[in-house]
């Protein structure tokens, strides 16, 4: 059970640095060239949460297993992409597998490291990768209109819903527009996921600046908050290179460094919103499959009943089915039949 984050954003903005800060390794090489990395990075780090200690302690469990994180280093993308220049159609195919992108975004002067545009430009540094994964998505979907066309005319119900979707997704692409921003219902959500489109991920963007401007940014990284803000996507100002150098500090050194920043806990492996069965199947395909029911227990409710055999006495174990949405901290205890 896990998350998957691909690192992206154009040759020597400091995607490889930054995969070696977030995995605490030198794997992957950084290096003042375009493509140094060719094939994908992959790293997993276990994500903390010391409500899993708590729990662990109360139930006497003799292994704790927290949920992992896995980053994605994937190779720099040029204008062309999508046409297969550079190492675009690679490119395209990793980031196809990810479930949200990490946008880096070079906001920072430097002589010494060459830019494949010739300038800083920040935004239009995402307009290039937008624009590739936007003409990539519009190819794909084109080519299954007419597909999904003859089958809705026969009353294929999931081709009717499909092409739906499709058509509805083309509008927004041919009017420069990623699909993430397709106004769509809870019970599409499935049916749009399985389209693959490069342009649904979440996005992240990720400013890297120069070391003196870690803490406040600068005018790029501004810049692209600002768009981040019309789009209704998240920004973060990082500087990767005082990032991998942290990542060789020590954990108590690391921990004091993370407690200035007011982080504190980390968030679950599944999205908000997921029922019951889904959350199941992030553990195994099969607890989906044959769900019967999820005996569930409030994390605050355990810790202050010492457990699950206090918290059924005390009427505060639920017995919850198909449609329950589950909530952060939830203890479950999953009921199944294959």
């Amino acid at each position: 059970m896990g998350f998957k984050c691909g690192i992206v954003g154009l040759p020597n903005v400091g995607k490889s640095t930054l995969f070696n800060a977030l995995t605490e390794t030198a794997a992957a090489q950084a290096a003042n060239y375009p493509f140094c990395t060719i094939e994908p990075n992959v790293g997993e780090v276990a994500v903390p949460d010391p409500r899993l200690d708590k729990l662990a302690e109360i139930a006497k469990s003799a292994q704790i297993i927290p949920t992992r994180l896995t980053f994605v280093d994937i190779a720099g993308l040029v204008r062309g992409a999508s046409k297969g220049e550079g190492l675009g159609n690679q490119f395209l195919a990793n980031i196809r597998e990810v479930d949200a992108i990490a946008h880096v975004v070079r906001c920072f002067e430097d002589s010494d490291i060459t830019h494949v545009e010739g300038k800083i430009a920040p935004l239009a540094d995402i307009e290039t990768i937008e624009t590739e994964l936007m003409l990539a998505d519009l190819e794909s979907l084109e080519k299954r209109v007419d597909n999904l066309t003859k089958k809705a005319k026969g009353n294929d119900k999931d081709a009717k819903e499909q092409l739906d979707l499709v058509n509805r997704s083309l509008v927004l692409l041919r009017d420069g527009k990623p699909a993430r921003l397709l106004d769509r219902k809870a019970e599409e959500e499935r049916a749009f996921n399985m389209l693959g489109l490069l342009t649904s991920k979440p996005v992240l963007y990720v400013c890297n600046v120069e070391e003196a401007s870690a803490r406040d940014g600068n005018n790029f990284s501004n810049q692209v908050f600002a768009r981040a803000k019309e789009e209704g996507a998240v920004a973060v100002v990082i500087s990767a290179k005082i990032e991998s150098e942290i990542a060789t500090l020590s954990r108590e050194e690391r921990k004091e460094f993370l407690d200035t920043l007011g982080l504190e806990e980390a968030g679950w492996t599944i999205h908000r919103g997921t029922k019951a069965p889904q959350a199941a199947g992030a553990i195994h395909t099969d607890f989906e499959k044959g769900f019967i029911r999820a005996e569930t227990i409030a994390y605050s409710d355990y810790v202050a009943l010492g457990g699950e055999a206090g918290a059924r006495d005390a009427g505060k174990l639920r017995l919850e089915g198909k449609d329950y949405v589950v909530a952060d901290g939830d203890v479950m205890h999953f009921r199944f039949n294959t």
